[in-house]
């Protein structure tokens, strides 16, 4: 994980819960679309959400209500999440399809398709729970201000 580039992103803070806060995003994503490592979703987002962006981040800061924040992930985490989570279960599905058919035609597809989504379901559960205690790469409050 390349934890010297840090996607940043203002907002404030609109909920407390324990050590993790929910924020509001200023603008919704971390502004590096259009750079490279940049992942591109803010686009993709603005056509399905039109109400304010919020987000549960880590606050071991302490943020306090109402306050404005800054939110940092380390570089590259969204669009390894987004492979984890869309890539793998659609190469999953296409590889049980294709190992289907030649055993039972049709029916093979579908049964090796939906056998290759359930592995998929438990590859990505596995993989969360390695990632779960690596608070880099969480999203998480850097500054206050």
């Amino acid at each position: 994980m390349n934890l010297d580039k840090k996607s940043t992103v203002r907002g404030v803070v609109r909920a407390i819960d324990g050590l993790q806060a929910v924020v509001e995003i200023e603008h919704g994503g971390c502004g590096r679309c259009h750079e490279e490592g940049g992942c591109g979703g803010q686009q993709l987002t603005q056509m399905f959400c039109s109400g304010p962006k919020t987000y549960r981040v880590d606050n071991r800061l302490g943020a306090l209500l109402g306050e404005r924040v800054t939110i940092a992930i380390a570089g590259g985490s969204v669009r390894r999440t987004a492979n984890l989570a869309y890539g793998v279960p659609l190469i999953a599905a296409i590889a049980g399809a294709a190992l289907g058919v030649p055993l039972s035609g049709d029916a093979g597809a579908i049964l090796g398709a939906g056998a290759g989504l359930v592995l998929s379901f438990f590859f990505i559960r596995f993989r969360a729970q390695g990632e779960a205690g690596n608070y880099a790469g969480h999203p998480h409050i850097i500054s206050r201000s």
